[in-house]
């Protein structure tokens, strides 16, 4: 029996949790998909620890289902964080600078939108406190006085 000891193991990722590592790896300019990965992984888990009720169901049943489940798996914090505050809990998570984790959030973020519609992006933004529209790489309109 011969075998290829130098091979290194596969991911077993389905196409379209591919494409969207594809899609991150391209947009946030990342040197490998490990990398596109790790990144989507940590963003998606942050998004998990806030979004809830039926925006959190509606956006998981859009996503590749990978993503769908580290959105799913995190418990969502009692205290919602404003987008700039979401940036730095990732950054502390991780040790990374504000500038890095603000390129990679808008990186993933950027990703999830073209897999919702957007109206829910919108219900999203309704639900969380000031600063994702930004994130999604949307205006953040504020209401007129």
């Amino acid at each position: 029996m011969i075998s290829d000891l130098h091979t290194p193991p596969q991911q077993p990722y389905g196409t379209a949790y591919e494409q969207m590592l594809e899609k991150v790896r391209y947009e946030g300019a990342y040197p490998t998909r490990e990398k596109a990965d790790e990144v989507v992984r940590l963003v998606l888990a942050g998004l998990g620890r806030q979004l809830t009720g039926d925006a959190r169901v509606d956006l998981a049943a859009c996503l590749p289902l990978e993503a769908a489940r580290v959105l799913t798996a995190q418990i969502p914090d009692t205290q919602p964080l404003t987008g700039w505050a979401f940036v730095k809990d990732l950054a502390a998570r991780t040790g990374a600078s504000l500038a890095t984790t603000r390129w990679d959030t808008g990186s993933v973020f950027s990703a999830v939108a073209a897999y919702a519609s957007p109206d829910l992006i919108t219900r999203i933004l309704h639900q969380f406190p000031t600063g994702y529209a930004l994130l999604f790489g949307r205006a953040e309109l504020t209401p007129a006085a």
